[in-house]
């Protein structure tokens, strides 16, 4: 390779390959459609799209899951049987620009990553994401805080409800539109101002866009044909197309010599929360055993003080003497801190850690098990080894066999274990066993086991769609040989090539491979 070419990088949170397949046939989204055209496209896969928190990371840093150990917003704290929120940005992972010491870079609001300190250039972190007031926005170098916020103005968060009437809905997608036209200008006025041999710029607004349109596509199952919304509609293409009209300024001011490429991190597809669905599979199948009344100790047996197996804080005393169905009540208008205070309390206390094998982490969408293993919990009881295999065995044969009764098909789309995944054994961070639900049309209230029936109400955080986990991709340029479909690339072969592309050898942490395919001629 010669001298290294500019590279441009333009992503979408979301960008389903198939609607991006389409509509660039379709004549809808030519500035991606000139890329394809010009070089190569595909999808992204592998071991790092098991869940949709981490993905951006893996996919930026190069750095495996197992190592950074993000993969949910609420995470098992180490040595404990405490959860924690883990926010963008608290995960110490170097994104692959941070080895860039002798080049001039541009990012901007590239998920879940912060500013690199000491490098030539402008980087900006949660302007315009859908991470909304949880994050501040921080530009490094600091001096050029005020020139980047005099180019957007004030910045303009969107709180996504996810399950909206369509007058609200139509006002937040009209949002989002001005969103993105400020960051597509305030990136086409950098470029205009300055030359830089990386850029990096995403656009979140497919995240929260998606999730407002879906139900009223015309070819959504169950569309919602007597609304009559035709921004809503046809609002994921005009999101789409909107983005597109700016990732062409951007392409025309790199200029003809840089290499380009466009990413997205999910696609999208009919899913809803299978909130508790999990947890109540650990618990009524008898790996995850609660206490089974106030004033018992782990065995059961009664005690003459509860206090000295059952740490009495406030809130542990409150959920031992207010009803399940009442602390639920209550808790769905409690601040989100507090609610995860429940929570993490609910799981702390509320188990008899000698009798519990397996349990569940709370998520929405994918389940997460974690094995009580000797030597990594607290009160481990499950030896490392044989015993800890042959458990994840009987736990895998139990999902296999969860039925929905109303099809009589199966729940489950897979259960996948981190060894198997990420290799070595038993991991420190990551949950032993993630579980993907089968996704689907309607919320799924009851599930059947020859042994049990679980049953989840309708949680408040209720939706219709969910990121489907696999990411679209195009490159072109004067370094990129490929061309055509080819097919899927791993994601963490992504962040070595794009060094690669700027003539920089990737770090010992990033275990991916170069795409060969891709910058090499075949």
């Amino acid at each position: 390779m010669n001298e290294p070419k500019p590279l441009l990088i333009l992503g979408l949170d979301v960008g389903d390959a198939e609607l991006i397949s389409r509509w660039t046939s379709e004549g809808h989204l030519p500035a991606i459609a000139s890329v394809m055209e010009r070089g190569c496209w595909g999808t992204t896969g592998g071991p790092e799209t098991i869940a949709e928190y981490g993905l951006s990371l893996s996919l930026f840093t190069g750095i495996s899951r197992n190592k950074h150990g993000s993969y949910y917003q609420r995470q098992l704290k180490p040595g404990t049987y405490e959860t924690v929120q883990i926010e963008p940005g608290d995960i110490d992972a170097l994104p692959f620009w941070g080895q860039l010491k002798n080049h001039r870079v541009l990012t901007i609001d590239v998920p879940d990553t912060n500013p690199v300190l000491g490098l030539d250039g402008i980087q900006i972190s949660n302007l315009a994401t859908h991470h909304g007031a949880t994050c501040p926005t921080q530009v490094e170098p600091q001096g050029s805080a005020k020139k980047v916020h005099q180019l957007f103005g004030p910045k303009l968060e969107i709180h996504f409800n996810p399950s909206p009437n369509p007058e609200l809905a139509i006002k937040n997608v009209r949002k989002l539109h001005q969103r993105l036209e400020k960051k597509g200008k305030l990136l086409s006025q950098l470029l205009e101002q300055e030359r830089f041999d990386l850029v990096t710029a995403f656009f979140s607004e497919t995240d929260a866009g998606s999730h407002y349109c879906w139900k009223y596509r015309p070819d959504a199952i169950g569309s919602d044909k007597s609304v009559d919304a035709p921004e809503l509609a046809d609002g994921i293409l005009r999101l789409y197309q909107a983005i597109d009209r700016e990732m062409g300024k951007a392409m025309e001011l790199m200029g003809h010599d840089a290499n380009i490429m466009i990413i997205s991190l999910y696609g999208m597809q009919d899913e809803y929360p299978i909130s508790t669905l999990t947890e109540s599979f650990c618990q009524q199948l008898g790996y995850h055993v609660l206490h089974q009344q106030k004033g018992t100790d782990d065995s059961g047996e009664p005690t003459a003080s509860s206090s000295k197996k059952i740490k009495l804080d406030p809130i542990s005393l409150a959920r031992m003497v207010i009803p399940d169905s009442l602390r639920t009540a209550i808790s769905r208008h409690l601040p989100r801190s507090m609610q995860e205070k429940l929570l993490s309390s609910g799981l702390r206390d509320g188990t008899q850690w000698s009798a519990t094998t397996a349990f569940a982490i709370s998520s929405i969408s994918t389940g997460f098990i974690r094995v009580n293993l000797q030597g990594r919990e607290p009160q481990g009881i499950v030896k490392p080894g044989t015993e800890y295999e042959e458990l994840l065995a009987r736990i895998e044969a139990d999902f296999a066999l969860l039925t929905d009764p109303k099809t009589g098909e199966p729940a489950i789309r897979r259960t996948a274990r981190a060894v198997d995944l990420f290799g070595g054994g038993p991991p420190e961070l990551l949950p032993d066993l993630f579980v993907e639900w089968e996704p689907g049309p309607r919320f799924l209230d009851r599930v059947k086991h020859p042994k049990a029936e679980l049953i989840q109400p309708k949680p408040t955080h209720f939706f219709d769609s969910q990121e489907k986990l696999e990411g679209f991709f195009a490159a072109a340029g004067p370094d990129i040989q490929g061309r055509g479909d080819l097919g899927e690339v791993e994601v963490l072969d992504m962040a070595p090539t794009w060094l690669q592309l700027l003539g920089v050898a990737p770090s010992a942490d990033m275990k991916g491979k170069i795409i060969k395919n891709m910058v090499e001629r075949t």
